[in-house]
């Protein structure tokens, strides 16, 4: 009976955790509202950044007349997930803590806790969903692809999506905003977050100069004239075109970035849509497989990008762990330190970096 099944919810303080709270206790669960706090920061005026997040879930949980706690995890999150992001960042590479932040925080040291406090379940308020297939739990794709957020969840793992409900994989977006307004949540009309995984939005470049000094180079053609000067390689990303600085000249096309050179500090950029920007293959390092693996030369459909339209694709092992994935057609932009993640179906299958 699910009267008798306890279920601890993330709740972020935003609109998506908020009905995801709402739904399982009108399913007949006993619900437990659990806020994480993964960054130590004060604003400007010495406000708590995330005070007005833990604000909206007290709200929320008040008017569902829920438990709720606080756990901070800001240490597990800089060992685990923010100092692997700074390394990513000082070889040059693009990376996305908001892959790392779901394995190693929302399904590690969150579901550990939960557990603690007597969950049978834990819940998120993702757009993913699950499934079980001969006895093995499988990651499926959300009904609103244009939310999906499999892409995010590549890297877990079987167990670690196994006792877990996901409120929203067959409802959309539109939907959760009229559950929230319905039920009156302060959280209805609040904005979807789009910056760093709980760090939340701010001036990118000015953060990223807390901890990596930057320092000016040239801006140069892959042909090597130099057509200007960048404020560190570290803030650009493949494909780039905004924020360069370059005037017009040559051919009066814009300019992109192509590729970052850090050891000898220069960016490389192109003008138009030039052939550089494509390729026809990636090669993904320390690949997942979330619960079962594919087989050689398997015909899938791939993700480079969230929210990217899915590519096909065919997967090739080069090592046990790396994987090569030949696109059916070139794609723009790769970026090394992103994910390359993997679909057959509804199913993700998981992920690897992107080399």
């Amino acid at each position: 009976m699910k009267k008798n099944k306890t279920v601890v919810v993330g709740m972020s303080g935003g609109v998506d955790s908020s009905v995801a709270a709402y739904l399982l206790k009108q399913e007949g669960y006993n619900v437990i509202g659990l806020f994480m706090k993964n960054w130590e920061e004060t604003d400007e005026d010495g406000v708590c950044t995330a005070q007005a997040d833990y604000e909206d879930v007290v709200a929320v949980s008040n008017k569902l007349d829920i438990p709720y706690y606080t756990i901070n995890l800001s240490k597990q999150y800089w060992d685990r997930v923010f100092n692997h992001f700074l390394d990513e960042y000082k070889k040059g590479r693009t990376p996305n803590p908001d892959v790392l932040c779901n394995r190693e925080i929302k399904f590690g040291p969150f579901q550990d806790f939960a557990k603690q406090i007597g969950a049978d379940y834990i819940a998120t308020g993702h757009y993913c969903g699950n499934i079980v297939i001969d006895g093995r739990t499988y990651l499926t794709k959300a009904k609103d692809e244009n939310k999906d957020q499999t892409y995010f969840l590549n890297q877990v793992s079987e167990k670690q999506i196994e006792n877990v409900i996901f409120p929203l994989s067959s409802i959309d977006k539109n939907e959760v905003r009229k559950i929230a307004t319905e039920q009156g949540f302060s959280t209805a009309n609040k904005k979807d977050s789009t910056g760093i995984c709980f760090i939340g939005e701010r001036h990118f470049r000015n953060f990223l100069s807390n901890y990596i000094p930057m320092k000016e180079g040239d801006i140069k053609t892959l042909g090597g004239k130099t057509v200007g000067r960048h404020s560190g390689v570290f803030y650009y990303t493949i494909g780039q075109r905004k924020g360069l600085g370059i005037g017009g000249g040559g051919n009066g096309n814009p300019w992109f970035v192509i590729k970052k050179d850090v050891k000898n500090n220069i960016l490389y950029v192109s003008q138009g849509e030039s052939s550089e920007l494509f390729s026809k293959s990636l090669i993904a390092d320390d690949f997942n497989f979330i619960t079962t693996s594919l087989e050689d030369g398997e015909k899938v459909e791939v993700r480079i990008r969230h929210r990217q339209p899915l590519q096909k694709a065919i997967l090739n092992y080069l090592t046990k762990d790396s994987i090569e994935i030949a696109f059916e057609k070139p794609q723009r932009a790769i970026a090394s330190g992103q994910y390359a993640v993997v679909y057959k179906g509804n199913i993700c299958y998981g992920g690897g970096v992107i080399r």
